[in-house]
């Protein structure tokens, strides 16, 4: 045997941590309870689920189909146990466990890893935050044209969803999508509750049902954070056993009495230094108690300075753009010759129906003769400001109302009402990090609805693994008291997961002579991996 024939090297890089993780959440034995183990086969569901995540959190856009090409040149039967082979994850292997795992019900799994999850970990569950977002989907799929008989299907949970066209929030009208409603912890941006949903499902007519259910399957007291799509009468009365805090619409009339009325208060001496301390030092506000829906509710009527001076700019930018399109549209109207009187003015009801804030007003129709002496309307007329629209415009610049049930023994004071709302962008996060183009989102090449509410399920458990590692890293950092280098080299004590992967490249896995060893774990490495829970040191030290 040659020299070169007794060297084996195999990359490790990060995924020790992610294989780590799910082993601290036990995600393999919680797969393997629920789908059982049969002994002929050579390798367990749960173990293919753990294969799947490691290749999602290794971020190079491999699609499902070419899972086997992924593991050729990593650690396997470190990241996966002895006797493990790339080619025990083929096609079929995959696709079985995908459809084991819906079969069994992804939401009861989901459940179980977070129930998991929070029990290990301390998470702050205070306040979670629910929001949707939408996936955009080629291909045909099998029940998309079955939508009448969803009435027949007693239970929506067993039914799949339907790959319908719908409001894209990826601006791909054009395509088919499905919907991830999402609900994370404030704390760490956990994934506590996902749901996979029709492509043309509207926010508001789920979204209470949707709390309402989380609330069933997990039960902790929790104040839950949502956008404007919560806010209607059915919704509020679903939800009124649970704690909330949410945006009023602007359509609602009583909001927009208020935003235009009401004069928020000025800030007093004393407070502005705690404001600062808050991070809302440009936020003044106004409390009123509401009843609406029959719910008595705190409205915080909020200014942003910042967002007003936005606004405005845009109120002004829009105004030049209605002045240069009605000076045409004048210029048009007086220049056209018209039969009868009816139809300059017809004419002109269609082109004010174009405008905002402008108006273009009738001065006067004159009766006269064309050149071939047949009589003609000519229409004299000057355009006018909508004054009272563009005050509208004015005083609501900048100002927004959120709504709390939390009126009397739970009453939270205004500035943690407005900080928890702007925390809503946990669940955007979320959104993001799921649609990266590095992570598997490709991956939706199957064909039936089915594998997409598979696929989703195991992208957000990805999610968990990934926003889990980080919130642990950051919190020892924290405690520690001692930072590390992020990508320009300054000193941070929140640094992303995704950094901390890329640190760890180029860490091998090397057998030489039968001895296996780890190379290239640095001290910086060795630092970093302290900070993290002990299964994820044992892939390395």
């Amino acid at each position: 045997m040659s020299y070169l024939e007794e060297i084996q090297v195999k990359n490790l890089d990060h995924l020790g941590i992610v294989a780590g993780l799910i082993d601290e959440i036990g995600i393999v034995k919680i797969i393997n309870n629920k789908l059982g183990i049969d002994v002929r086969e050579k390798i367990s569901a749960g173990t293919v689920v753990k294969s799947i995540l490691i290749n999602g959190l290794g971020f190079v856009s491999r699609p499902l189909y070419l899972f086997s090409q992924f593991f050729q040149d990593k650690a396997i039967e470190k990241l996966l146990g002895e006797r493990i082979k790339p080619d025990y994850l083929n096609d079929d292997k995959i696709g079985r466990v995908m459809d084991e795992l819906y079969k069994y019900g992804l939401n009861d799994i989901f459940i179980e890893v977070v129930l998991e999850v929070i029990k290990k970990i301390k998470i702050d569950l205070k306040y979670s935050h629910l929001d949707s977002t939408s996936f955009h989907l080629d291909g045909e799929y099998k029940r998309e044209e079955d939508k009448e008989k969803q009435e027949e299907e007693k239970i929506i949970k067993e039914r799949p969803i339907f790959i319908k066209k719908g409001y894209s929030r990826d601006h791909r009208p054009d395509l088919k999508q499905c919907v991830l409603d999402l609900i994370t912890s404030q704390d760490g941006d956990i994934p506590l509750f996902v749901r996979v949903g029709d492509g043309n499902e509207s926010d508001k007519a789920v979204f209470g049902k949707v709390l309402v259910e989380f609330k069933k399957q997990i039960k902790f007291d929790s104040i839950m954070i949502c956008d404007s799509a919560l806010y209607g009468q059915e919704n509020l009365q679903l939800i009124q056993h649970l704690k909330w805090i949410t945006r009023v619409p602007m359509t609602i009339k009583k909001a927009k009495e208020l935003v235009q009325n009401i004069e928020v208060e000025e800030v007093k001496d004393e407070d502005k230094e705690k404001r600062s301390d808050l991070n809302l030092e440009s936020y003044t506000w106004k409390e009123e108690i509401v009843t609406y829906g029959g719910i008595k509710q705190t409205w915080l009527i909020v200014l942003s300075e910042k967002r007003q001076k936005s606004d405005l700019e845009k109120l002004e930018k829009q105004l030049s753009q209605e002045e240069k399109k009605s000076q045409k549209f004048l210029k048009e109207i007086q220049s056209e010759e018209f039969e009868h009187p009816q139809a300059a003015r017809y004419k002109l009801k269609a082109i004010n129906k174009k405008l905002r804030l402008l108006e273009i007003k009738e001065v006067e129709l004159i009766e006269t003769y064309s050149k071939k002496k047949e009589k003609i309307y000519k229409m004299i007329s000057l355009i006018i400001k909508k004054d009272e629209e563009i005050s509208r415009k004015t005083k609501e610049a900048g100002k927004f109302i959120l709504a709390t049930n939390l009126v009397e023994e739970n009453k939270l004071e205004a500035s943690e009402i407005l900080i928890t709302y702007k925390n809503q962008q946990s669940t955007e996060r979320g959104f993001r990090f799921l649609k990266d183009p590095l992570f598997f989102t490709d991956s939706f090449f199957v064909e039936k609805p089915e594998r997409i509410e598979t696929m989703l399920f195991l992208m957000s458990l990805c999610l968990l693994i990934y926003n889990l590692g980080q919130r642990e890293l950051r919190n020892c950092l924290k405690r520690v008291k001692k930072g590390i280098n992020n990508q320009v080299g300054k000193v941070t004590l929140r640094p992303t997961l995704r950094w901390i992967f890329q640190c760890f490249q180029g860490i091998h896995y090397v057998t030489l002579n039968g001895v296996k060893q780890i190379v290239n774990l640095t001290e910086e490495r060795r630092f970093i991996l302290s900070l993290l829970p002990a299964s994820c040191q044992r892939y390395y030290l």
